[in-house]
């Protein structure tokens, strides 16, 4: 079978994400990229289409005009990959969406509310798909946690702990030429959270996945430590759920040490679990009144969820790349399943536009929050 023809939006030279997705939609040989407009600069879209070996025609100077001519293309993209900053991925999905282009798209949903709900209310009206990479959902280990808090073996929820700790900020490096962190730390461009919307909305997805529900209050306090940066770079929230659990969600990128430190810790009354991303192909479960039991990917004690998107044997580490091209290939088996006529089956998960705009909401809670002196926000 070939690949679905895929376009992209941003992702030229010099842009690290972009080559993740390029790198992910064709792992599992589920996507070929055929188009793109990789950058508001038409030359440096012009190179980046070059260097991808791309046919010239279908390099454009910019999205609008990308989603147009694509549009009227029998051999035409069926999907478009949105990997710009934050300011500028509600504008390119609405094009793509309104002429039944399929969107997968970075997160955060948008950089402001206002477009989140503008975009959410062109994607209802859509005949396509809208898929959110927060990749950390594909882990194989992350779908197990999730099964396993699904079927009780934690028993009734009780502590939520998720945290997500980065150094490279620890300094001004927007003040020292890096793009990465120029647009990150500018509110115009990164929305109302810097840390917060960078990171921090990863950590509060990862912990709804898992655990298949949403604190219904939160209380934040966020910080900007690094000298005139305007944004956060630190967040300390605690979170209360209905069921009467209680949960922590900390986020840094001031913190020397942590490279990408993603962790989740999940505690019932009848046992616990603890995963991080930085070695993600094991997760500890804990029955109470057990010895602490080491479950790996593949390997004694896998869970078919796990499995199911495990690529290669136990003992062969799978990492980042692999867990985003899991969520591109649920997305290309949805796509086949919705041009069908049918259902993509239960077991076929990915983020979709609630995700996104849970993010959202997630993130404007906390700025209010911190504003009114950590006082709790109901969501």
């Amino acid at each position: 079978m070939r690949g679905i023809p895929l376009g992209m939006v941003g992702g030229g030279q010099g842009a690290f994400i972009g080559g993740v997705h390029r790198i992910a939609a064709r792992l599992d040989g589920q996507f070929r990229l055929v188009a793109g407009a990789f950058s508001a600069t038409p030359e440096k879209s012009r190179a980046s289409g070059a260097e991808l070996g791309l046919d010239p025609a279908r390099v454009y100077d910019d999205y609008r005009q990308m989603a147009i001519r694509e549009a009227r293309r029998k051999d035409g993209i069926r999907a478009v990959a949105i990997v710009t900053p934050n300011h500028m991925h509600a504008g390119p999905a609405i094009e793509f969406l309104k002429r039944g282009i399929h969107v997968i798209c970075d997160k955060p949903l948008s950089a402001t509310m206002a477009e989140a709900k503008r975009l959410a209310k062109v994607a209802e009206q859509s005949k396509a798909l809208f898929v959110l990479t927060h990749n950390y959902t594909g882990y194989p280990m992350i779908r197990q946690a999730h099964a396993m808090v699904a079927r009780g073996d934690l028993g009734r929820l009780r502590l939520v702990q998720v945290e997500y700790l980065q150094d490279w900020l620890t300094e001004p490096a927007e003040a020292a030429g890096s793009k990465q962190a120029e647009w990150r730390v500018d509110p115009a461009r990164a929305g109302l959270g810097g840390a917060l919307g960078d990171i921090g909305t990863h950590a509060w997805n990862l912990a709804g996945f898992v655990t298949g529900t949403e604190p219904e209050a939160i209380a934040a306090d966020l910080s900007s430590f690094v000298p005139g940066r305007v944004l956060d770079d630190n967040a300390h929230i605690l979170m209360r759920y209905a069921g009467g659990a209680r949960g922590t969600l900390l986020v840094s990128q001031v913190a020397p040490g942590n490279e990408n430190g993603l962790r989740l810790r999940l505690y019932g009354d009848k046992g616990g679990l603890e995963w991080a991303q930085e070695d993600p192909n094991r997760l500890w479960f804990t029955r109470l009144g057990a010895p602490k039991q080491l479950l790996s990917r593949n390997g004694a004690g896998a869970d078919p969820a796990a499995a199911r998107v495990s690529r290669i044997p136990a003992g062969h580490p799978e990492g980042y790349l692999e867990a985003f091209a899991t969520l591109y290939t649920e997305a290309a088996r949805a796509i086949r399943a919705h041009e069908a006529g049918e259902a993509p089956g239960p077991e076929v998960t990915y983020p979709t536009l609630a995700e996104g705009l849970s993010g959202m909401r997630f993130v404007a809670a906390c700025v209010q929050s911190a504003r009114r002196n950590a006082a709790w926000v109901t969501l």
